[in-house]
């Protein structure tokens, strides 16, 4: 009998390559088939069906709601906006799950607060403003964004940005407004609001400088139909059973193998005693007060709806006023959010208008061109209100979850009491809601 050689092996095998070698592109080429068709479908539906409008609050000069009102109204505009797409609507629509914008914006030291919604959506955000802020004054405006050249930075203009992310796992809270006010704790020289320090920095601006903050948020729910919030309720439960000191439940032996344990020890196995210090104590006594308070704070976070949030704010200016050190009025804001041993607000390094210099020496002789580029980037990001991945949908840090106390902290209407800032207009005759708003 005859061994079959080599090279007739190999023609077999070419013979195959040749006849099957299209078998596996189907595999290969559909996940990026899907991907660019949903961006297709999405940009078609951005610029034919989505309409965004910009809405300015003007804030009454007494505000005499606690900070809990604004949450309130997050709540409120959290089923005001929330409304995912069936399959229909994501895959031949190409329909999205609109966001918030929440932007305070400095210009030229005149503070004003905005927020950017679908048109469609008007008359229920108006709806939701109102019930808390009756004498808040709410007007549709031009994008502050398209008052500036749009080619930043140029010869003319320079700017600087960063996008924020969180320091621990999204579950851990960041520092929210109980901390900063108690019902009982009105008065102003009691109330101590972030909000202030921002707004009193923010009036410091100068003519042909301009300060923005933007805070986007998608609304969440559904977990069973939303798995990146699934993901984020199951998170929070595991670490708070482990901060407590809970045991995870064992997961039940296949029945064979506690067959054959059977057979071979001839007993089931039994399970273990905890250890005679822990019988008579319950695991939360075991716990030290940091470590309640952090339990508490994650279960208060996952049993608030929540929105998907992405942060960032821009420095920019015409290059005869640029003062790079403002840029700082945004880190000092963001860092009286910072529970250290829970979560805080953090510029993220992917997203900073800072290019590191590299150790291979060839790549820095490009290293302005790649700020430029960057520098860009984040502008037009801003400008569009796209997240940080776009085209893409998410990322793995510099979008994150936050829930409506959390963002009410972040955003909401100081008094004049305790912001006495000349740079933000407030509305100073005492008006109640337009009655062409929807009633229930």
């Amino acid at each position: 009998m005859v061994e079959p050689s080599l090279s007739l092996v190999f023609g077999y095998f070419w013979q195959i390559i040749k006849a099957w070698w299209w078998l596996p592109l189907p595999f290969l080429l559909l996940k990026p088939f899907l991907y660019f068709w949903l961006w297709w479908r999405r940009e078609i539906w951005l610029s034919t069906v989505y309409r965004p409008i910009l809405l300015e609050i003007k804030i009454p000069k007494e505000v005499l709601k606690p900070i809990r009102a604004m949450e309130n109204v997050m709540a409120a505009l959290h089923g005001v906006v929330y409304h995912p797409p069936d399959w229909w609507e994501k895959w031949i629509d190409g329909q999205l799950q609109t966001s918030l914008s929440f932007d305070v914006v400095s210009i030229g030291g005149e503070t004003h607060f905005y927020i950017r919604i679908h048109q469609s959506y008007r008359d229920g955000v108006e709806a939701a403003v109102y019930s808390q802020y009756p004498e808040s004054e709410i007007t549709l405006v031009d994008d502050y964004t398209k008052n500036v050249p749009q080619d930043i930075p140029n010869k003319d203009w320079n700017l600087w940005a960063t996008d924020y992310t969180l320091r621990q796992p999204d579950p851990y809270p960041i520092k929210t407004y109980p901390k900063f006010e108690t019902e009982q704790e009105r008065e102003p020289e009691k109330i101590v609001d972030p909000i202030a320090n921002l707004l009193e920095g923010l009036a410091k601006i100068k003519p042909g400088e301009q300060f923005w903050i933007q805070i986007r948020a998608t609304p969440l729910s559904e977990p069973d139909k939303n798995p990146s919030y699934r993901a984020f309720l199951k998170e929070g439960e595991a670490i708070r059973d482990k901060i407590a000191k809970r045991p995870a439940p064992e997961k039940p032996k296949p029945i064979i193998q506690e067959a054959v344990e059977i057979l071979i020890t001839g007993k089931p196995a039994k399970e273990e005693l905890p250890k005679e210090a822990e019988l008579f104590i319950a695991p939360e006594l075991r716990m030290t007060p940091g470590e309640k308070e952090i339990v508490a704070g994650i279960e208060n976070k996952i049993s608030k709806p929540a929105f998907e949030v992405g942060i960032r704010f821009i420095y920019l200016g015409k290059r005869e006023v640029f003062f790079k050190a403002n840029f700082r009025l945004g880190f000092n804001f963001f860092n009286c959010y910072t529970t250290e041993h829970m979560n805080a607000l953090d510029p993220w390094g992917k997203a900073l208008t800072k290019i590191h210099r590299h150790w291979f020496l060839p790549l820095n002789l490009i290293y302005y061109r790649r700020l430029y580029l960057r520098s860009r980037i984040l502008f037009r990001q801003y400008r569009e209100r796209f997240n940080i991945f776009f085209p893409r949908t998410a990322g793995d840090k510099g979008i994150f979850i936050l829930n409506t106390e959390e963002l009410a902290s972040l955003f909401h209407f100081p008094s004049w009491r305790v912001a006495p800032t000349p740079g933000v207009p407030r509305v100073e005759v005492k008006k109640g809601p337009p009655l062409t708003l929807p009633a229930e």
